[in-house]
């Protein structure tokens, strides 16, 4: 493309916008559904239990260690189909751009959107662009919508949920939150710190195919682990009482959580997923995560209890027992 930056021509539905998509989006997204391109996608899916989705991205910066809003835009929805019990099939992708953004960074994003994708086993059907005047939006916004179908024999919800299940936890929490934060305000971090960014229906497929008694799934993002769990437990009506000594945190996530305040417990993440599952069937679950690269940490964290119904509790390393509240407000905004 001649020009560098985005211009609100790119939006307007002409020359400019079919430029736009002809040279960076359909080279990126290649696939015989999209190139039919009609209005709406066209979309064959054999009699099924659907599961459908859709989120929006905003995350400030849009490029972070281990990741981009591209990225992420694909992972989110990727994986909140995931855990319903769907294999993902086909998403949408919708842009928000600000005149003046950098044609290079949308390139590097619609490609990190593509590589995304193909790791997740899903096409990129339809989508839109539109262009804000300059400062009506910061940088690039990104929706995504997604459809799944849903495994056979699964069954995925709070009401199975019951007291005497174990609670598993498949990896460190707080990466992705510390992650932006960092690069947002210029904090050096270890390498060993990047965001945990990840399409999670491989590892939830091979889950659910191993352990289809599994109750519920869920991935904890904004609110972290403690809001998700305390979601799960009002639905549910159960108690939830956590060991604080099998929570895994790495200890340069948790230096500078300590450092700035913040509890890892509620913080984002976007790799990560939460499982309950009969006691009987727990080792066996987390043996099976153990064996793929976003579940090989994985551990049980705690159980379900009848008393105390609706709370979550979290038993400290002095033997005390901490009630762990819903999230108030964002800890970290525009992280995802």
């Amino acid at each position: 493309m001649k020009d560098e930056r985005i211009q609100m021509g790119h939006g307007s539905g002409g020359k400019l916008s079919h430029d736009l998509i002809a040279d960076i989006m359909l080279p990126a997204f290649k696939n015989p559904i999209l190139a039919e391109m009609h209005d709406g996608a066209k979309l064959q899916i054999q009699a099924a239990k659907l599961a459908f989705t859709t989120d929006s991205f905003i995350v400030k910066p849009v490029f972070f260690p281990g990741g981009d809003i591209g990225k992420l835009s694909v992972c989110g929805t990727v994986n909140d189909l995931a855990m319903t019990g769907a294999v993902p099939l086909y998403l949408s992708v919708a842009f928000i751009l600000e005149e003046g953004f950098p044609v290079q960074d949308l390139k590097t994003i619609v490609q990190s959107i593509q590589t995304a994708a193909a790791e997740a086993g899903v096409f990129i059907v339809t989508g839109d662009t539109k262009v804000a005047e300059r400062g009506a939006v910061d940088g690039i916004y990104i929706n995504t919508a997604g459809i799944g179908k849903i495994m056979d024999d699964v069954d995925i919800t709070p009401a199975r949920v019951h007291a005497g299940q174990d609670i598993i936890l498949s990896g460190h929490i707080g990466d992705h939150a510390v992650s932006v934060m960092a690069e947002r305000h210029g904090i050096t971090l270890p390498q060993a710190i990047t965001s945990d960014c990840a399409p999670l229906n491989g590892l939830v497929k091979e889950m659910l195919l191993a352990v289809p008694q599994i109750s519920i799934l869920r991935d904890p993002t904004r609110g972290g682990v403690a809001t998700i769990l305390n979601e799960i437990a009002s639905q549910a009506k159960v108690g939830i009482l956590l060991k604080e000594t099998a929570i895994p945190i790495r200890p340069e996530v948790a230096a500078v959580c300590d450092m700035l305040g913040f509890d890892p417990l509620y913080l984002a993440n976007e790799g990560k997923i939460l499982a309950f599952v009969d006691s009987a069937y727990s080792e066996q679950l987390v043996g099976v995560m153990h064996q793929h690269q976003y579940g090989r940490d994985a551990r049980i964290i705690g159980s379900v209890t009848a008393n105390n119904r609706g709370s979550v509790g979290l038993r400290t390393t002095i033997g005390g027992v901490r009630l762990l509240d819903m999230l108030a407000s964002d800890q970290l905004p525009r992280i995802c």
